[in-house]
Formats: structure tokens, sequence, C-alpha cells
């Protein structure tokens, strides 16, 4: 095999890599979010979770994918309410709920 085949094999599993891992930290950002809205008394709304931005960041444990997350909910049925979800690599770092105040916005972050 040439260096130009491996190139083309080594792009190929890289974008399979990153997308296992994208529907694998999608499935976790619904989870966190549907915990959220039970433990908060509101329904999630479409039941899913729409992915808003992805950057690099540097942890402690190296290099990771930083993915913002935003999603609907209502208390009533009636109102839609936005929430948002930022996860490192696969480790929630915020997960915030709309308030009808905006001021009174407050961080609903489960227990890790």
């Amino acid at each position: 095999m040439n260096s130009e085949g491996l190139i083309g094999l080594l792009v190929l599993l890289i974008a399979g890599w990153l997308t296992l891992s994208t529907l694998q930290a999608r499935e976790r950002a619904l989870a966190h979010a549907r915990r959220a809205c039970e433990r908060v008394g509101v329904q999630l709304l479409d039941q899913t979770v729409a992915l808003r931005a992805t950057r690099l960041c540097w942890t402690h444990q190296g290099l990771r994918l930083r993915r913002t997350y935003g999603f609907e909910f209502s208390e009533a049925g009636v109102e839609r309410r936005l929430g948002r979800i930022v996860l490192v690599g696969m480790v929630l770092e915020s997960l915030r709920l709309e308030t009808p105040d905006p001021t009174a916005s407050e961080d609903a972050r489960p227990p890790i």
C-alpha cells in the first residue's frame, strides 16, 4: 500500500471515530437533559438535543472536544423554553435551564 492509500485510510478511521464519539456524546447529553427535566418537573420537548457548537479545549487529561447542545422544554406544554448542555469529552461541564425571569437563571447541574 502506498502513502496515499495509508493517508486515505487514516482519514477514514479518524472520521469514523469522530462520528461514533459524537453519537455517544449526543446520547449522554440527551440522558442529562431528560434527568434534569424530570428533576425540576418539566417536559422535555421533541425528546432530542441539538449540537450547537464544537471546539477543542485543553483539560488536565489532555486535549478534549467541548460540545454544546441545545434543547427545549416546557412547564405546562404551552411555552417553549431553552436549555443548554456542555460536555467536555464525555463529562458534563454545565447544564442550564432557562427560567421565565432571565435574571433568575440557575445552573441545574446533576450530582456526579
